[in-house]
């Protein structure tokens, strides 16, 4: 099932950070651990423990070699080191944080001489720094490791539209600093809404915190029972990783909840079922505009190629295909999805699901 996470068109809000607090560096809210001031850069692998570095990470082995020869680049160029660094420390700084601005370009380092492959390198570097951080929140291993291999997803899901390295080295960052985490089918952030965005995406009492949903590429069937697994999980792990954060629901904003896709598809077919999970999520200042790309870059892959060329062979290709050709438009839509929270005095033992 394509996925909506890379490209959102609406990115949450930041938390409120009081005034006092802002030149205090990156803020960290109440409950999570500092971890330890960095001595050093963390240390980027070289040689067999950079293969066995991206491995960990689901690199794809068709990238290894070319991730190989930017690590030796870096070594051989003292200008690109430097460069490299600077961004490896910042973003160091940054994990553990919440709602902080990424510091990271789309591109980051793709327009610089040498640079190919640097973005991934630098998730690799940072790897250690992101599990340490998940250990002090006593977040399973399994977690973790699904979490972070988004890394190779992306390679993947890159080289399946046509173009090399990273597609969005910023999406990453909410991963590595633990502002996202994969559980099972789903995806889910950390937000926490404020001013204006309150009342559209918080639920009562919760103060504004809600998570918000991604699906990733790569993961099978978005059906009932995976999403149904995936947020049983959720109900439990925030509470117990994060009890200071109050959350009562999810939201997302995604294609795959336009409500034109129900005249194409089958009541019953898993998109279908997974729309009338949520209510509408309207966002006021940001007016509804055709993004006709959207599903069409997650579907396909290669939105250049004129519709007529595009494979029929399932009934979503052949519903996205037949309603642009029809002169209609897609629209990407938000939608809301209370979340009953485990309350922490009453969290079941690890590994236990909760009651639903």
């Amino acid at each position: 099932m394509p996925s909506r996470t890379p490209d959102l068109p609406h990115p949450p809000h930041p938390p409120h950070v009081p005034e006092s607090a802002e030149s205090a560096g990156p803020a960290r809210l109440p409950g999570i651990p500092r971890l330890p001031e960095l001595p050093r850069l963390p240390r980027l692998p070289a040689d067999e423990d950079l293969v066995e570095a991206l491995l960990a990470l689901a690199v794809p082995f068709e990238e290894v070699n070319g991730l190989l020869a930017a690590r030796t680049r870096l070594d051989r160029d003292r200008g690109l080191r430097t460069f490299f660094e600077e961004m490896l420390r910042t973003q160091a700084a940054a994990v553990g944080t919440l709602g902080q601005p990424a510091g990271l370009d789309r591109d980051w380092a793709a327009g610089t001489a040498g640079g190919e492959g640097l973005a991934t390198l630098l998730f690799v570097a940072l790897a250690p720094l992101a599990r340490a951080h998940h250990r002090a929140l006593g977040i399973p291993a399994e977690v973790t490791g699904s979490t972070l291999a988004d890394l190779g997803r992306q390679l993947a899901v890159s080289r399946w539209r046509g173009r090399s390295g990273l597609g969005n080295a910023r999406w990453l960052t909410l991963h590595f600093r633990g502002e996202l985490f994969q559980l099972g089918r789903l995806q889910f952030q950390r937000t926490r809404a404020t001013g204006a965005d309150v009342p559209a995406a918080r639920a009562p009492g919760a103060d504004g915190w809600s998570l918000q949903l991604h699906i990733p590429d790569h993961c099978g069937p978005l059906s009932p029972a995976a999403c149904d697994r995936a947020l049983d999980r959720a109900r439990v792990f925030f509470p117990r990783h994060f009890p200071a954060e109050p959350y009562r629901s999810c939201h997302i904003f995604s294609w795959l909840l336009d409500p034109q896709l129900a005249d194409h598809l089958p009541a019953e077919s898993n998109i279908i079922r997974f729309q009338r999970r949520f209510s509408p999520l309207e966002r006021p200042d940001r007016p509804s505009v055709p993004e006709d790309t959207n599903p069409l870059k997650f579907v396909f892959g290669d939105i250049e190629r004129p519709l007529e060329s595009l494979p029929r062979d399932t009934v979503v290709q052949r519903a996205l295909v037949d309603h642009l050709q029809a002169g209609g438009h897609w629209y990407v839509r938000g939608g809301r999805l209370p979340l009953r929270t485990v309350l922490p005095s009453v969290l079941p033992a690890v590994g236990q699901a909760p009651d639903r």
